[in-house]
């Protein structure tokens, strides 16, 4: 048998697919994950499953967990879809930092060689597009560039660590619903015209990020920030798909200005501060997100991670389906 490595979040559509990956390379795994199970025989014979809250175990049980243990993979946290209380970057810190850093001390401590991260993209166009302050006014982003930072300081010296900047991603597994059916369900809400911004994401499929992050075990160097893409998709593309899907009329999908969206963007961000809450990036900063070409290279990424090639368009069309057939 392989080395023993340890999924935080293994029944999560990240880690179950992770897990499923590092089994058919060969490691022992042990899955760390809230209960309860998302279903029956979600996996397959040898990984062990810990059916606990990882921030409210001990050090001493946590360090139980990973002794022995070549890797850590951390796909655990809060993601932007939350509306959290205002300060957001409070929120996010607390939720995503913090827990990170705990981990990643606790896994150093144990002798784990190898810690692989499961952050955004956003962390990778904060750096680079600074005029949408994705590193100071929108909590999300700029606490995913910290919990990073954190890690990798960590890890420092004993500990390699390397971080997945993960795009949108497709994919399903058992027992879970897809983010996706809440695309869906503004589709529906749009019975006539669908307005999207004219620009693309990065995206990948749920056994791309799995690859990604078993490569980056494998070949990643410390401190490693991948962010990885396999397909440039518009957000024109991506809602034509969902009518298709749904059997409407790809047409209806609009391609409209940013500036023409601006005033509504901003009500809704006032809406948010008037009940206390704040977006984890600003409506009115995440649909100029959408207006720009956030992509990055896939030459950067997929040969040094051993991504291999999937259909993207495939994989939106079969989690689409999958969202739908759970309906009937």
């Amino acid at each position: 048998m392989g080395e023993k490595v340890v999924v935080i979040g293994g029944t999560g559509l990240l880690g179950y697919h992770t897990t499923l990956e590092l089994v058919s390379t060969g490691y022992q795994v042990t899955s760390v994950a809230l209960p309860p199970m998302p279903a029956e025989d979600l996996f397959p014979d040898g990984v062990t499953s810990v059916l606990g809250n990882i921030t409210q175990m001990s050090d001493d049980e946590v360090r139980e967990l990973f002794a022995g243990a070549y890797a850590v993979f951390y796909a655990a946290g809060a993601d932007e879809r939350i509306t959290p209380p205002a300060p957001a970057a409070r929120f996010f810190y607390v939720e995503n930092v913090l827990p990170t850093q705990r981990v990643a001390r606790l896994a150093r401590e144990a002798g784990v060689k190898k810690f692989v991260l499961y952050g955004s993209y956003t962390a990778r166009f904060a750096e680079e597009w600074p005029d949408l302050g994705y590193r100071t006014r929108n909590g999300y982003p700029r606490v995913r560039l910290l919990q990073e930072e954190v890690a990798c300081m960590e890890g420092a010296g004993a500990m390699d660590v390397m971080t997945l900047r993960l795009p949108y991603i497709f994919g399903t597994m058992p027992g879970r619903m897809p983010l996706w059916q809440m695309f869906i369900d503004l589709v529906r809400s749009q019975p006539e015209v669908i307005p999207v911004q004219g620009g693309s994401t990065s995206a990948v499929t749920v056994g791309q990020v799995a690859q990604a992050a078993v490569g980056a075990m494998e070949h990643g160097e410390h401190e490693g920030r991948y962010a990885i893409n396999t397909y440039d998709l518009t957000y024109e593309e991506f809602h034509r798909i969902i009518c298709e899907e749904l059997g409407r009329d790809p047409q209806q999908v609009t391609v409209v200005p940013f500036e023409a969206v601006v005033p509504a963007l901003e009500a809704f961000d006032a809406q948010a501060a008037e009940a206390g809450l704040e977006h984890g990036i600003h409506m009115v900063d995440s649909t100029a997100f959408q207006a720009r070409a956030a992509v990055t290279d896939p030459a950067e990424t997929v040969d040094l991670l051993h991504i291999r090639d999937e259909s993207v368009p495939d994989a939106i069309r079969a989690t689409l389906r999958y969202c739908l057939a759970q309906e009937a």
